[in-house]
């Protein structure tokens, strides 16, 4: 049995059918992403794994309990960082800890937890007074304070700056170090390709695509792009004539062309022999994103 089971999983509100038959496993000690737009059903997904909502059908497995039926046992090995986690403006930080720790049978210790997720001297400050990376690792302090084998973080880095994300980023690799296995919901391409291990990919209520971010991305196929901006003008065919350049295109001054195989060193060496210089040089694989695309048809929007 796997760590976690997800098996034809649905779930109606009302005649819209938010959740269509979703299915997955998680392994123990992966972080295991959830990737899709807003509205996608992924919130809801976890939501039935957590026994935050009745399940219309379909089968769920967490340790080997079921959330609806096993709920107070569930309780002890699950920490949850909600979408929308906000606490009275009031409440300190150490107050917030001691708290949640009440409702374990066996929490972590506040003191170190406070310190290893860097709210060191932030103990005796109120929520409204944290920024909005302090709030965050709160949030996962939360989670983590009845000491949990399974951590679900939803939507953990929405609204936060890039440096904020980035050290959020850490916290939760420093956290799966340290043998808990995560589930996180995001609709953040490099998010997910970043911090997960596998990722199952939900548009419409339906996981569309299951598999590791570089899996994702090859099947959106291997195309490369280079853009540059010539130092003098050329005729577009003395690329195209190049066997590995599907395509050139111009915006301004930039070129982009596209293509396989060894891209860059065909389109560069070429330029090189027409005393062409490409300034300000840069090449793209093919992205995560491309492969959303590629699955759903449609782009995600951040």
């Amino acid at each position: 049995m796997a760590f976690i089971e997800v098996e034809d999983l649905v779930k109606h509100y009302g005649s819209e059918r938010a959740v269509d038959g979703v299915s997955f496993t998680v392994d123990e000690g992966e972080i295991f992403g959830i990737l899709g737009p807003n509205g996608a059903g992924k919130t809801t997904t976890v939501e039935c794994l957590e026994g935050l909502r009745t399940r219309d059908s379909g089968r769920v497995s967490v340790t080997g309990l079921d959330p609806e039926r096993d709920g107070a046992e569930l309780k002890q090995v699950l920490g949850i960082q909600l979408q929308e986690s906000r606490l009275p403006d009031r409440l300190r930080v150490g107050e917030a800890l001691d708290l949640y720790a009440s409702f374990y049978k066996r929490p972590a210790d506040t003191d170190r937890l406070i310190e290893s997720l860097g709210l060191g001297g932030k103990r005796k400050t109120p929520f409204a007074k944290l920024s909005g990376g302090q709030q965050q690792r709160l949030s996962i302090a939360l989670a983590l304070v009845g000491n949990p084998r399974i951590a679900v973080l939803d939507e953990l880095t929405t609204g936060l700056d890039p440096q904020a994300r980035r050290d959020t980023w850490d916290l939760i690799e420093q956290v799966r170090d340290s043998g808990v296995t995560i589930i996180l919901v995001t609709h953040f391409m490099d998010e997910a390709e970043r911090l997960c291990d596998r990722l199952a990919v939900i548009d419409s209520g339906k996981v569309v695509a299951l598999d590791t971010p570089a899996g994702l991305t090859a099947r959106a196929g291997d195309e490369q792009r280079v853009r540059f901006r010539p130092s003098a003008p050329f005729a577009d065919a003395l690329l195209l004539d190049l066997p590995e350049v599907a395509e050139v295109t111009r915006t301004g001054p930039q070129m982009v062309v596209t293509g396989r195989g060894n891209l860059l060193q065909a389109v560069t060496s070429v330029l090189a022999r027409n005393h062409i210089v490409a300034a300000d040089l840069r090449v793209e694989q093919v992205s995560l994103e491309d492969a959303f695309v590629a699955l759903t048809g449609k782009p995600l929007d951040n």
